[in-house]
């Protein structure tokens, strides 16, 4: 799944699970990879109101990084979990890098996840 897929606004780790494979639905690879992979995510927050000055730009104190729950490692196991569950590889056990980024966006549309999956081998 060379591609970035995207999902808004999880709810509950389930609910989120579901968006997760409802959005990688058309990534899914005609097999299930095999051998060791390299997933790659970024979270994307929408902002927060305090974030912006009255005139709607952006503080220049505004943070970059979500230092607030939910838990980095937590959301990548939802996403991972989804995606074995789709039958995206055959068990999560095969991701053997990961490299995972929690951050706030402007852009409200880009709230969700990016996943990036690819075969060690092109990395």
């Amino acid at each position: 799944m060379n591609g970035k897929v995207r999902m808004y606004d999880p709810g509950t780790a389930e609910h989120w699970k579901g968006q997760v494979a409802e959005a990688a639905h058309d990534h899914l690879p005609a097999a299930p990879y095999q051998g060791p992979l390299m997933l790659a995510l970024v979270f994307y927050f929408k902002r927060p109101k305090a974030h912006f000055r009255a005139n709607g730009l952006l503080k220049d104190n505004a943070p970059l990084w979500v230092e607030k729950k939910p838990d980095l490692d937590n959301m990548a196991k939802a996403v991972m979990d989804a995606l074995t569950a789709m039958g995206m590889w055959g068990d999560d056990k095969q991701v053997v890098v990961v490299n995972m980024l929690k951050r706030y966006t402007v852009d409200d549309e880009r709230a969700g996840v990016e996943v990036n999956v690819a075969s060690v081998g092109e990395i």
